[in-house]
Formats: C-alpha cells, sequence, structure tokens
C-alpha cells in the first residue's frame, strides 16, 4: 500500500527506504514498528525526529523515546494521554 501510494503521487526516490509495519508484521505502538527506524537508518534514537498524523501514534513514538512532532492538520484536542508530543 505504501509503495503504491508513493509511486502513484510521483515520489519514488524521495523516501528511502519505505517503512512498514508489514516488514516486522506487528500494529504500532509495538517497540518494534518503531525499532524500524533505528534499523534502517544507522541512528541512534535521540537522532529520529518522529513527525505522527496521528495523536496515538506520536504518543507510542514517544514512549519508544523518539523526539515527537505532531502534525495535527485537523486542529483536533490532544488526545489524554500518559504522554504529550514534544511539539504540534
Amino acid at each position: 500500500m505504501l509503495d503504491s501510494a508513493i509511486k502513484r503521487f510521483g515520489l519514488e526516490g524521495i523516501f528511502e527506504p519505505s517503512l512498514s509495519t508489514d516488514r516486522v508484521r506487528v500494529y504500532k505502538p509495538a517497540p518494534r514498528a518503531y525499532q524500524m527506524g533505528i534499523d534502517a537508518f544507522n541512528l541512534r534514537r535521540e537522532e529520529i525526529v518522529f513527525a505522527a498524523f496521528g495523536g496515538w501514534d506520536a504518543a507510542g513514538d514517544k514512549l519508544f523515546g523518539y523526539s515527537t512532532f505532531w502534525v495535527n492538520r485537523l486542529n483536533l484536542p490532544i488526545e489524554e494521554l500518559s504522554v504529550a508530543p514534544d511539539a504540534i
């Protein structure tokens, strides 16, 4: 699904590699879903900023230890979760 969307919008070569939870066969907020970024880019957790479109996803990556930016396109209220994003 992710690869076909990238191709449809002419974004091939911009996002390399494309990471999907299909690769690790888990759903977010499972830690293995977020570990893919560290493994794919050979970076430390502290070197990655995760931009999430869902508040729940921002919370999951924050709990994993990433710096987090919530892209709140719909100007939704902050979800009442155990953590908050670093920025909105």
